[in-house]
């Protein structure tokens, strides 16, 4: 039998950003939620994925959208109550019809752009559930479905209105998926996880917009935060620059800054610094070139992958894609000497 793929319980909030936000408020509900969400993130990040149970049930016919968005009624049993189904007509709750509308932006791109027929490739259902738990700070995908809290409200506004975030998540799907035994999540190919799906996150967005990589803000969760706390979770146009996002960004944006041990969402700003500038060198839309070459190269990596080894897999993916010695394998090479990966 084939081992199933490392799956993650994968958040778009790091659980240390939360405890630095508990530190800093002198709010007591505000910490009491912050600090519950960084503890429950623990929790389940250290529970296995539950992928394996429903990857025989989870499929739609092939080729067909099939979206399922239910309502936790802030408690933490999930799925949770039936909101809304694929044709259903729009909810009167408008965090149904954001996680409705972003699942379904994120289906149409890996369907239109890169021909992949859902997460798994094989038509998986894309199930959702809002309102998860109280005020909670967080959104998250546990290798089965995506998962939303609402924010506390005063520093998190809430997870389903940032298409970035929602395609980020589904994204872990499809890197669960894609990758041939999924990519362990820790160290370095835990890193590449992350940077993955803000990769995808990124692009989705752009895609959606319409716009090239001049004009795309390279901001990842923009709009989830109050202004008080940021502007955005991170940016891969230059990681760790806390004008762009919020105080506490230690991102490093090449190799001299990795942080040994560091988390996942730390040092995924090197790879993600190394997409832009190849994004960047290859001019146009992220969705024309990078964003196939960075597709193309996740059926080349093992679960253990470093960030040497996406180097080596993007470069052979464009060499497959557009021949070897191309321009575009050139840009590729390029972009990552200019994070220090060679």
């Amino acid at each position: 039998m084939a081992e199933h793929p490392h799956g993650c319980t994968c958040f778009i909030v790091p659980p240390k950003m939360l405890r630095k936000l508990a530190e800093q408020t002198q709010d007591a509900t505000e910490r009491h939620c912050l600090l519950d969400a960084a503890e429950i993130s623990a929790h389940l990040r250290g529970q296995r994925s539950v992928a394996p149970v429903v990857l025989g049930i989870a499929a739609a016919a092939t080729g067909e959208k099939r979206r399922t968005v239910y309502d936790a009624q802030n408690k933490s049993k999930l799925p949770g109550k039936l909101a809304r189904g694929e044709d259903s007509k729009p909810s009167t709750d408008v965090a149904v019809n954001q996680a409705y509308d972003g699942a379904g932006a994120t289906y149409d791109f890996y369907r239109e752009v890169l021909k992949r027929n859902s997460i798994d490739g094989k038509g998986m259902r894309l199930e959702s559930t809002v309102h998860y738990q109280s005020k909670f700070n967080n959104a998250f995908w546990n290798g089965q479905q995506m998962v939303y809290g609402d924010g506390d409200g005063k520093l998190f506004l809430g997870f389903t209105g940032a298409l970035d975030v929602i395609a980020h998540e589904l994204t872990h799907g499809v890197t669960q998926f894609a990758v041939p035994g999924g990519l362990v999540y820790e160290d370095q190919s835990g890193a590449l996880n992350e940077s993955i799906s803000d990769v995808f996150g990124s692009v989705v967005k752009q895609w959606t917009l319409k716009q090239n990589v001049e004009q795309a803000d390279w901001l990842i969760g923009a709009g989830i935060m109050a202004p008080s706390v940021g502007k955005a979770l991170r940016s891969m146009a230059d990681p760790g620059n806390q004008a762009l996002t919020w105080s506490g960004d230690d991102q490093p944006k090449n190799m001299s800054g990795y942080i040994e041990d560091g988390d996942v969402h730390t040092n995924s700003g090197i790879p993600n610094h190394a997409f832009y500038a190849a994004a960047i060198a290859l001019k146009g839309n992220s969705w024309d070139k990078a964003g196939p070459i960075w597709y193309k190269a996740l059926g080349l990596l093992t679960p253990n992958a470093t960030f040497a080894d996406m180097a080596n897999a993007t470069t052979e993916s464009a060499a497959l894609l557009y021949g070897a010695d191309s321009a575009e394998q050139h840009a590729i090479q390029a972009a990552w000497k200019v994070v220090g990966v060679t």
